[in-house]
């Protein structure tokens, strides 16, 4: 787990799936599905999450099931 520049967490992909109780591909659908918005990525375009994307991301996906 990385830090990024302002001292932040980063999380990968299958590290911010684990935190959001699904998984890494159930997470990467929704990014493909447009159900989520997607997050900043790395210079290799990997996906970064901050423990704030991670937070986001649950709000989006409980807002559209209810």
């Amino acid at each position: 787990m990385p830090l990024d520049a302002a001292n932040r967490k980063i999380f990968r992909t299958a590290e911010a799936a684990k935190k959001l109780g699904v998984s890494r591909s159930t997470l990467l659908r929704w990014f493909h599905e447009n159900r989520v918005d997607d997050v900043r990525r790395d210079y290799r375009g990997w996906r970064e999450f901050s423990n704030r994307e991670i937070r986001r991301i649950k709000r989006q996906i409980e807002g559209k099931n209810t």
